[in-house]
């Protein structure tokens, strides 16, 4: 019987600016994912990485009076640097899994963006013609009437609209071979595809209005920065269209046995996490270009809801209203700002995000809720020389039982599984307010000694169940329960 495997993805953001948090959100959810799945005895191949082409790079660099390349390189860093940090794959110094990271200008990447586009080209799906049309550079994309508000686009309404008027060439969207098998995708228990019910519902709708060509290729004379079409030296490649290519030309299409195992195999699972803004390029177009390509379609897509500032308006780089996740991680730890992500943050919708609201959350639920449940367990157990008897070191058998922990994560509803958690918190909180062994450990030590190791049992249990969503704090947690010591500082000192 062959391994499973479990291909991740995310997004290839823009390197315009420096990461915000709402790409720290994206990578950490699919980490998560990844690790959890490690767990189960999965193959993991995690890909990220970031977009470098297109128009609104290429104008940005002009302003700043630099080549693209210079332009982008110290924000590629950055993003780097970011998957770094955040201990993406790793545990401390422990690889979990390998994280590939696709640079859109690599040699490879580009091969095989043209590779892709002979393909479909072959295959009867792309073609040359005329049109005008209205252009949004924040967005990367075309603009119907109804799609703008006073002339803006709604995402980017500090940003002029572009008109392009010009020969370019274009994929067959609206082909109707390509509208059959999207329809058939969405369809109710579809094994091959699955997509949160109500996003099913818009791209499904999406589809059902009616499909146009859309450009794919821009006057290489007006705007040179991006991958070469194959045949035609005068043009290159729209960004949308080439920047989707990078989750195969990661697996190292259409040579290398990865993409025969993490993507063409039965047993393996793709996942592509993506912003709700995403949805259509996820969802309707890229599944479009794997079928005109005659690749097979992902499995899943994860739709993540945008993080919101003051006021519920999207936190974006061109509005200028964003967080660092460095400076958060800086003050607070890596594993506070994932327990904020996945715990506080909703899965599929939006969500607000503050500096403020963060520090509610890591005082309330960490500083005074586990921190302080280690603290007090582990001083009743070390005081009193209380030990857990062969403590489970195995994550599956440790957490038998659990099948709403474990359901949340199949269904990806990632602050589900961390409330599962908390009411193993909770428990063990209560269990020490009713009981208090501290104090019962003076008249009948015996039964004091049966109480504290319960909650011994329920702390390793909870660093079990944290093992994907705070890995550094799970194995703290274990580590101090396995040799009966005090933490020796606060785990999660309060702020003030």
């Amino acid at each position: 019987m062959s391994k499973k495997s479990l291909y991740i993805t995310t997004t290839l953001p823009y390197v315009n600016a420096e990461p915000h948090i709402g790409f720290a959100v994206e990578i950490i959810r699919a980490d998560t994912i990844a690790r959890f799945r490690k767990a189960q005895g999965y193959d993991v191949f995690f890909h990220t990485g970031t977009d470098e082409h297109g128009l609104k790079i290429y104008q940005n660099a002009q302003k700043a009076g630099q080549t693209p390349e210079a332009y982008i390189k110290p924000h590629v860093q950055k993003f780097k640097d970011l998957v770094s940090v955040l201990n993406i794959g790793r545990t401390g110094d422990r690889e979990i899994f390998p994280v590939h990271f696709t640079r859109t200008t690599d040699p490879h990447h580009s091969e095989a963006a043209k590779k892709f586009w002979l393909l479909c080209k072959k295959n009867g799906f792309i073609e040359l013609k005329k049109h005008q049309i209205k252009y949004c550079v924040g967005c990367e994309l075309e603009k119907t009437d109804s799609e703008l508000v006073n002339g803006h686009c709604v995402l980017h309404p500090n940003l002029k609209i572009e008109i392009i008027d010009e020969e370019n060439y274009f994929f067959k969207f609206s082909d109707e071979r390509i509208r059959e098998k999207l329809l058939a995708l969405y369809a109710p228990r579809t094994p091959q595809f699955a997509l949160d019910v109500m996003r099913t519902v818009e791209v499904k709708a999406f589809v059902e209005r009616g499909l146009k060509d859309f450009s794919i290729s821009r006057l290489k004379s007006k705007m040179p920065w991006g991958v070469e079409v194959p045949d035609d030296a005068e043009h290159v490649m729209y960004v949308w269209f080439e920047a989707l290519v990078s989750y195969i030309s990661a697996l190292g299409w259409p040579d290398n046995s990865d993409f025969q195992k993490f993507w063409q195999s039965e047993d393996s699972i793709k996942v592509q996490y993506c912003g709700k803004d995403n949805l259509r390029q996820q969802a309707a177009i890229w599944q479009a270009m794997l079928l005109a390509a005659g690749l097979k379609t992902s499995d899943h897509i994860v739709v993540d809801g945008f993080v919101t500032g003051v006021g519920g308006i999207k936190m974006s780089k061109s509005l200028g209203n964003t967080i660092s996740p460095f400076d958060i991680i800086t003050e607070y730890g890596v594993d506070a700002l994932r327990y904020y992500v996945l715990a506080e943050l909703s899965s599929f919708e939006d969500s607000p995000f503050s500096l403020e609201l963060f520090k509610t959350a890591y005082n309330a639920q960490l500083a005074n809720g586990l921190g302080n449940l280690v603290s007090r367990v582990m001083k009743m157990a070390t005081v009193n020389n209380v030990i857990l008897v062969e403590p489970k070191q195995r994550f599956f058998e440790a957490l038998a039982g659990e099948k709403e922990y474990f359901d949340a994560f199949d269904r990806y509803e990632l602050n589900k599984a961390c409330a599962e958690i908390w009411q193993h918190i909770r428990f063990a909180d209560e269990l020490i307010q009713k009981e208090q062994p501290f104090v019962l450990i003076k008249t009948d030590f015996e039964k004091a000694k049966k109480i504290i190791e319960l909650l011994l049992g329920q702390l390793y249990k909870i660093g079990h169940m944290l093992k994907p969503i705070m890995p550094e704090t799970a194995e703290k947690i274990k580590t101090l329960v396995r040799e009966n010591t005090m933490p020796q500082a606060p785990l999660f000192p309060r702020k003030e």
